[in-house]
Formats: C-alpha cells, sequence, structure tokens
C-alpha cells in the first residue's frame, strides 16, 4: 500500500504520525511510505533519518496526498486540507467528530474513509489508541493547572503543594478514567488536596485502593459537584463517552459558586468538554477568563511535548496501521473487532453512533465486504 504522512499543521501541533523507526516497519512488510518534508521535526525527527529508514520525502502536502493511498496523521484534518482528500481515500488519525459538525460533513461528502484512533476498542471496553494520549493529557493537566493557578497569570496565588504550616490547594477531578487517574497521580504527588468524582462505584473502589492518602474518592453527581467547586483552586474535567459529546458537569451559572482565581482544565474540550463554558484554545493562546475563572482548553495539550508524546503514541497505532495497509480497511476491520469500531465514516456514511446522534444524522451499521 501507499502510505502518506503529511505535516500537522493545526496550531503548535508538533507530533507526527510515523516515527522513522515506524518507516522502517512498514517498508519490512512491502508497503512505499512518503513523508513530507519536516513532517518529523518538532519531535525531534529528521528529513534524512526518514530517508535513511526507507521513506521517499516530499515537498508539499498536496504531494502526499494526492499519491497517498491511507494517509496516517495525528489530528484531524483542518480546512485547508478538505480539499485534498480524495474518495475512499483512508484516513487514520484523530478525527472526534463529535465535537466538530463541518469535519464530519467535509468528510461525507469528500467519500472518505475515516477511521478514529479514539473509537478503537477493545474487548474489555477500553481504548488503546486514546489511552497514551490520556495518559499524558492528565498528567499535562495538572502541570498547566499548576502553572495558572500563579497570580501572573490571574490564578488564585497558590502553590500547588502548599509549604509546612500552608495547607496546599484543593484538586477535584472530575472523571476516574485514565485522564483523571493520571491527573489525580499527578496532583497528589505534588502534594495537594485531591478528590476524584466518577459514576462507578467499582471504579472508585478501585481508585481508593491504589491512590495516596491525600486523594479522595467521591460519587459524582451534581449535589456533590456543586459542593465541591465551591472550596475548589483547581479543577480538571477528564469525562469522556467514546465517540460522543461530553456532558456538561459545571455549567455556565455554577461558575459563580467558585472564588475567582480558579483554575478549570478542561482536557474533554476536543469532545465538546464538560465544563460548559469550555471552547478549545491552542497552545499559542492557551486560556481566556470567564467570571473570574481561568479556563484552560487547549485541544491538543500533547502537542506541547511532542517528543514523548509521538513515541507513546505511535508504539500504540503502528500494530493497527501495519494491519490496514496490510490487508486493507475493509478485510482488517472485519478481521479485528477493535479497528472495526474504529470506522466512523465511510462511503458517504456514518458509522458511528455517537457521531450521528451529536449531529442528529443517520446512522448506518457496519457492513463490510469481506466479513
Amino acid at each position: 500500500m501507499i502510505i502518506g504522512v503529511p505535516k500537522e499543521i493545526k496550531n503548535n501541533e508538533n507530533r507526527v504520525a510515523l516515527t522513522p523507526a515506524g518507516v522502517s516497519e512498514m517498508k519490512k512488510h512491502g508497503h512505499v511510505v512518503y513523508v513530507q518534508a519536516t513532517a518529523g521535526l518538532g519531535s525531534g525527527f529528521a528529513d534524512q533519518e526518514y530517508a535513511d529508514a526507507g521513506a521517499v520525502v516530499l515537498a508539499t502536502i498536496e504531494e502526499v496526498y494526492a499519491i497517498a493511498e491511507m494517509i496516517i496523521k495525528v489530528k484531524e484534518p483542518i480546512a485547508s486540507e478538505y480539499p485534498l482528500i480524495k474518495k475512499d481515500q483512508l484516513l487514520f488519525t484523530y478525527f472526534h467528530f463529535a465535537s466538530s459538525e463541518p469535519l464530519t460533513h467535509a468528510m461525507l461528502e469528500k467519500g472518505a474513509v475515516c477511521l478514529a484512533y479514539e473509537t478503537v476498542e477493545k474487548a474489555d471496553r477500553s481504548l488503546p489508541l486514546l489511552v497514551p494520549m490520556s495518559e499524558v493529557a492528565g498528567r499535562m493537566a495538572i502541570q498547566q493547572g499548576a502553572k495558572y493557578l500563579e497570580k501572573p497569570l490571574k490564578g488564585r496565588g497558590i502553590l500547588l503543594g502548599g509549604v509546612p504550616g500552608v495547607t496546599p490547594a484543593k484538586v477535584l477531578v472530575l472523571g476516574g478514567g485514565i485522564v483523571g487517574t493520571q491527573a489525580a497521580k499527578m496532583a497528589a504527588g505534588l502534594g495537594a488536596q485531591v478528590t476524584i468524582m466518577d459514576l462507578s462505584l467499582p471504579r472508585l473502589r478501585y481508585l481508593d485502593d491504589i491512590m495516596p492518602a491525600n486523594v479522595n474518592t467521591e460519587m459524582s453527581n451534581h449535589y456533590n459537584i456543586t459542593k465541591a467547586i465551591a472550596t475548589a483552586d483547581l479543577i480538571v474535567g477528564a469525562v469522556l463517552i467514546p465517540g460522543a459529546k461530553a456532558p456538561h458537569l459545571i455549567t455556565r451559572d455554577m461558575l459563580k459558586l467558585m472564588r475567582p482565581g480558579t483554575v478549570v482544565v478542561d482536557v474533554a474540550v476536543d469532545q465538546g468538554g464538560c465544563i460548559e463554558t469550555c471552547t478549545p484554545t491552542t497552545h499559542e493562546n492557551p486560556t481566556f477568563i470567564i467570571d473570574d475563572i481561568v479556563h484552560y482548553c487547549v485541544a491538543n495539550m500533547p502537542g506541547a511535548v511532542p517528543y514523548t508524546s509521538t513515541l507513546a503514541l505511535t508504539n500504540a497505532t503502528l500494530p493497527y496501521a501495519v494491519q490496514l495497509a496490510n490487508k486493507g480497511w475493509e478485510k482488517a476491520c472485519s478481521e479485528n473487532e477493535e479497528l472495526k469500531k474504529g470506522l466512523n465514516i465511510a462511503n458517504g456514511k456514518i458509522l458511528y453512533k455517537g457521531v450521528a446522534e451529536a449531529w442528529n444524522l443517520p446512522f448506518n451499521e457496519v457492513v463490510l465486504a469481506n466479513a
């Protein structure tokens, strides 16, 4: 198969979807790989490394899209890329369709095959291609939150871990999945007083067992959230409903319950956000203030640490990418239920229920010719 790796052009996105090691693996299976010039530079990989691994380096993004049968990316295509996508071209990347109606309609109109990292799902319901970036984002949420609690950045002026004789900051984590777990661990490690909320009692039992003494678990409901946000210094939104919009656990009118300078970090912003006032921001302009509450809502947080993120992501995605290249998307998806669940759009139809429901569009069951 002919594989294309374009340079990411989303604001401050420095990750790359395939490393030189990944190119070498694809070449071993007999595939041809085209990489756009400087695509790996942000992650520390020079063009020569790709060439040495067997890739053909092309000068422009247009050339990569024009020649490739499968495009491997990190983030969803942005508007300037839409015209470059060909009918029946396979795109393997993060899409988060439930947060972007224009992207959904564009991919339907182009007739592309859209296989989303974030909905590839194992039998135990874990999301293997979301986990590595969730781990990075969860840890970064605390790193960024601690920074924006500083007074010059309009925060409350609180040191997350406190010092002897001064109580530490209070951190509220909404959601006990991968992001929430990593955020709670990071905040606890810095000495904060942490509360993590989730809807699942078994999950709360598990978290209660593994977390240090400065982490408390609590059932997630409107009453408990309302009470907790009144004293929290840093709030991390870590709610995920795979492929669908996140529910708003904190609404606009609830901001008035918080103290001025409270920081909210909504990691779920790329799925619509679990804090109503959060809208996607960029690493260039990461925050905004509403009602004296600092909102950090960067939709590609792991892009700020691209070396770590690229290696973590490609460790997970490469085995699936090899299957898709070896067998073609229909055969690969018919033989691998995990990949089949990654199919969001194909042949001008929506194949993932959460996406259809997000935009009130028709949903179609996946039917594969090679099934």
